[in-house]
């Protein structure tokens, strides 16, 4: 009778957890409540002083569906720790109807009757594919990209998802790392901002009460921490980083999504100062618990603990689970550590029972707040996820998202738009104009690679019924990557079998429009790449089409910033593209007819060959830094290559133009608690209607600790139609000036500052000087 269950106001437990809820305080369990609610705080401590030591253990154990694996799986015993109620969560399962079948699975087995939760990585769209998130932080369009992870929140919790591996936060400064895609890029002020307008849209609530409703989610900030600073761009690979740097640059993001309620962490693979991050207690408990008092759950990445071995911290997974329980690990991701040891590490006296209780905590808590005690199918509702999958709505935010995301690189002569009035014959050539599987990028889930829009498909719809006719020939074939071996399969440059057909076809044309780019395989985890170039043999195909004196349109669909040195010298027109999700065919053909003005710009440099790798605009100067007017030995150069970037952060053209003028500041110095208002008049001086980025930077000249160059401070982004001019203004106070002294604490010091308003970080034509005193 005692385990009979019941369903009374939001807690659905078993009668002894209602009898449990008079028990003294002595039994009250010693954690930090993420809601802080003391209703809720009763509740958990409530069920955990039912649960056996194996229950508990059972709670911090998740599995996989094992269909899309990101490392070794594990030949794991889930359906025996199923029938044993000993499996936390799951992951990678999918569907309204898969999911109650297996919740359904759970709560038969569980004694006490306590919810599974689902999760899963849904970076950028569950079935809605938008386009890869360092596309879409090219925009700088904040409500967007809370809009899309919204979107993306509403199909994943119609499909029974409630915990979403995302977003990934970590700044990223070396494009031979795959996984820039899946982040902002590198700079530490607009990834945070990002960060936090993800969080917002994952989670959809303005605080934790909101967090039961159905269509909401937890979101989780990954990688902590140091990932994006893998040593030569080698995923996985080891990071040596300053604490300075760790602190001002690298922890930066996470904390902006702590303050955001995001409500979980994910521990990074690298290791950080010679200690794995998943097994290090300065990152977990001196830093996120007891600094920032982070009160959420943190799960490992996948297999995180078991790799404690090869790298040669953990003596075995046994030790690994001490290890990871002591650094204040709550959950661990595939690799049976916690649930295969726990026991026996309590036994031995080695971790206690008290630990495990602070886990345990903390993943009840987030069941609690999801409503899944109240109603363990809340998000196993088969009639919404039929209306929210690929909902007309979405696939117009899909299509707006493309838009934005679209980076014009360069435009010589106007070569763009192509004019639907005017009579041209435009040759199409390149392995992109029909690709298709890789439109939507990697971790792009459950989306149907089957209907994303291709590049001819977008063109053939825009321009139906006008003067301009387009001919097609491939001329070359993309390299693929077999994601289980890493094996490419590779295009034999030496093979221009397809050659002679392009450049018959682009010779009886009055353009080229090109399209190239990497198969998606070739970006995301565990894809990186010492060449960065065009892969395969497209750039031998451009060489050839470059020989018919034809202009050449260049559209790239791509996952990280790309050496494209010889393009840039040589073709007329270059838009990046990179991978804009499922409705990419028709964004990419807007921006090409002209009717939709490119606004976006590069939130991550382009190198001019990868010899400059890492470059990011926030660099700090040398103590001979080199001036192109006074050039001479002995100074910080290269003597091959110059030291500027092929395309600098901030970055983007438009087919308008943008004129900055009178820059002003209110006053030349401030004090504290006091201010300066900068100002700068932007005029569209162009023949479109269009929007520009306007960017503020600035340079603390002298300080305590030596500052970059240029630091990001504020941005507007701002519609002006042709012929109009505003007035744009940008505050500046101590905290725009603060940075983290030697101490690692904020410090604003008096001194000289130079200030830049701009249309890139590189943009130095409006710039001004002030005091803070």
């Amino acid at each position: 009778m005692l385990n009979k269950i019941i369903y009374k106001g939001t807690l659905a437990v078993s009668l002894l957890a209602v009898v449990a809820c008079s028990q003294p305080k002595e039994y009250k369990t010693m954690w930090k409540s993420y809601s802080g609610d003391p209703v809720i705080e009763h509740k958990v401590d409530s069920v955990l002083s039912l649960m056996t030591l194996d229950e508990k253990i059972g709670q911090m154990n998740q599995y996989s569906g094992n269909f899309a694996p990101t490392g070794e799986v594990s030949d794991n015993k889930s359906g025996e720790y199923l029938k044993k109620g000993m499996i936390g969560s799951t992951f990678n399962v999918f569907g309204a109807d898969y999911v109650r079948m297996l919740q359904e699975q759970n709560m038969k087995h569980s004694r006490l009757k306590i919810p599974m939760l689902f999760a899963a990585d849904v970076i950028h769209g569950l079935e809605t594919t938008f386009p890869i998130p360092l596309a879409e932080a090219c925009s700088w369009d904040l409500e967007l990209m809370e809009a899309t992870a919204r979107a993306a929140a509403e199909e994943a919790t119609a499909s029974g998802v409630a915990w979403n591996f995302a977003p990934m936060i970590d700044i990223a400064r070396d494009p031979r790392w795959g996984r820039v895609m899946e982040g902002a890029g590198e700079d530490v002020y607009l990834g945070s901002l990002v960060a936090q307008a993800r969080v917002r849209g994952f989670q959809g609530i303005d605080n934790y009460t909101g967090l039961d409703k159905g269509n909401t989610m937890i979101a989780c900030a990954k990688h902590f921490v140091a990932y994006g600073a893998a040593q030569a761009g080698r995923d996985y690979h080891t990071t040596d980083i300053s604490e300075h740097t760790l602190h001002e640059t690298y922890f930066p993001p996470f904390q902006a999504a702590i303050n955001e309620g995001v409500g979980s962490f994910m521990t990074a693979f690298n290791d950080l100062n010679g200690v794995p991050c998943t097994g290090n207690k300065y990152l977990y408990t001196d830093i996120l618990r007891k600094q920032w008092d982070f009160k959420g759950l943190v799960v490992t990445d996948y297999t995180a603990i078991m790799e404690l071995i090869a790298h040669g911290y953990a003596q075995d997974l046994k030790h690994g689970a001490e290890l990871s329980l002591n650094a204040g690990i709550d959950m661990d991701m595939i690799s049976e550590a916690f649930v295969g040891y726990l026991r026996e590490l309590v036994e031995e006296g080695k971790v206690s029972e008290a630990q495990i209780d602070v886990a345990v905590a903390r993943i009840l808590e987030m069941k609690f707040l999801l409503g899944l005690f109240d109603d363990p199918y809340r998000y196993c509702d088969a009639q919404r996820e039929k209306e929210e999958i690929m909902s007309q709505d979405k696939l117009e935010l899909a299509h707006k998202a493309a838009q934005g995301s679209i980076v014009l690189l360069k435009n010589e002569n106007n070569v763009l738009p192509l004019d639907k009035k005017s009579a041209k014959r435009v040759a199409l050539i390149g392995p992109f104009v029909d690709e298709r599987e890789s439109l939507n990028g990697e971790w792009a889930m459950k989306g149907d690679r089957k209907k994303s829009v291709t590049l001819r498909e977008g063109l053939n719809a825009k321009y139906a019924g006008s003067n301009v006719k387009f001919n097609y020939a491939e001329g070359t074939k993309l390299p693929l990557l077999d994601r289980r071996t890493q094996k490419i399969t590779p295009v034999n440059s030496a093979d221009r079998s397809g050659f002679a057909k392009a450049v018959r076809v682009a010779r009886n044309s009055d353009v080229i429009l090109v399209a190239m780019g990497e198969n998606f395989h070739w970006s995301g985890e565990a894809a990186s790449r010492t060449d960065i170039t065009l892969p395969g043999n497209q750039r031998e195909l451009l060489k050839e089409l470059k020989k018919t004196g034809k202009p050449i349109v260049l559209v790239l669909f791509n996952g990280r910033p790309l050496d494209l040195s010889w393009e840039a010298e040589n073709v007329d027109a270059i838009v990046e593209a990179w991978f804009p999700g499922i409705m990419a065919g028709h964004a990419v053909a807007d921006v090409i007819a002209g009717d939709y003005n490119p606004s976006a710009k590069l939130v991550m440099t382009f190198p001019r060959n990868v010899g400059q790798i890492p470059i990011f605009y926030n660099a700090k100067n040398t103590g001979r830094p080199y001036n192109s007017e006074r050039p001479a030995d002995y100074r910080s150069s290269y003597i091959d290559v110059e030291n500027t970037p092929l395309y600098p952060f901030g970055y983007g053209l438009s087919y308008t133009s943008f004129e900055y003028s009178n820059l002003k500041l209110d006053k030349d110095s401030f004090s504290k608690g006091g201010s300066i208002k900068a100002s700068v008049e932007v005029a569209n001086t162009g023949n479109f209607d269009g929007e520009e980025i306007v960017q503020l930077y600035i340079q603390d000249i002298t300080a305590s600790v030596t500052r970059p160059v240029k630091e990001l401070k504020d941005f507007h982004k701002v519609a002006l139609k042709k012929g109009e001019r505003k007035t744009i203004e940008f505050t500046i106070d101590e905290k725009t000036i603060e940075f983290l002294g030697l101490d690692l604490k904020p410090i604003a010091e008096s001194g000289d500052f130079n200030l830049w308003i701009g249309a890139s970080s590189a943009d130095e034509s409006n710039h001004a000087n002030f005091k803070y005193n």
